[in-house]
């Protein structure tokens, strides 16, 4: 059988959503492993980006053949991942890592299946990262915002979230918050009449 450090090199790669929750099974029931506690759960966004690499190639220089470095760039569509932390109450070993991920960045594509019920521990969990980053856990028992009002749109825990400058729900704007919701306030007439009023007006 593989030891522990070996299974955690394979489970700290990404899983695959179609056999998550097998994988999650294992891990939790096999009598080695006794992965019996999710201690963690964490969303990450990943944005598209672009990895170099350098490889050795062979390829004739002046007539010879020889091993040179050569530079190549791997274009990486972005995803969002939940990484999970696990950890064996019974075994007194771990952590093991385990990341899921998403198969793009878009609104309806970012699902993943819930592990909540392998782990009841990650429901709240679950339900952080689905109000921050979006992503939508199939199968969780109570998805929905747990930070974030029910009203609020956007995920703003993702890396090009934009904060609005009109906060309709703060109750008392004030400072930085205060000058940006000026901005959508109705003009006030610099004079409205009230700079004539005294103080023997305002007692007869």
């Amino acid at each position: 059988m593989e030891s522990l450090d070996e299974i955690k090199a394979r489970a700290e790669l990404a899983v695959s959503g179609a056999h998550a929750s097998a994988v999650a099974r294992f891990l939790r029931d096999d009598p080695a492993l006794r992965l019996d506690f999710c201690s963690n759960v964490t969303g990450v966004d990943w944005l598209d980006r672009t990895v170099k690499k350098t490889v050795k190639v062979k390829k004739i220089v002046d007539g010879e053949d020889k091993e040179v470095d050569e530079t190549t760039e791997e274009n990486i569509p972005g995803y969002l991942e939940a990484v999970y932390h696990l950890y064996s109450m019974t075994q007194k070993h771990g952590p093991v890592v385990i990341r899921m991920r998403t198969t793009d960045r878009a609104e309806g594509a970012a699902r993943l299946p819930s592990l909540t019920p392998i782990w009841r521990s990650a429901e709240f969990q679950e339900r952080e990262i689905f109000d921050l980053y979006g992503v939508r856990f199939d199968g969780h028992p109570d998805l929905r915002r747990i930070l974030m009002w029910d009203e609020f749109v956007d995920h703003p825990m993702r890396k090009d979230y934009r904060e609005p400058d009109d906060y309709e729900y703060e109750p008392t704007p004030h400072d930085d918050v205060l000058e940006k919701a000026k901005q959508h306030y109705a003009p006030r007439p610099q004079l409205d009449g009230a700079e004539q009023i005294t103080a023997t007006d305002s007692h007869g």
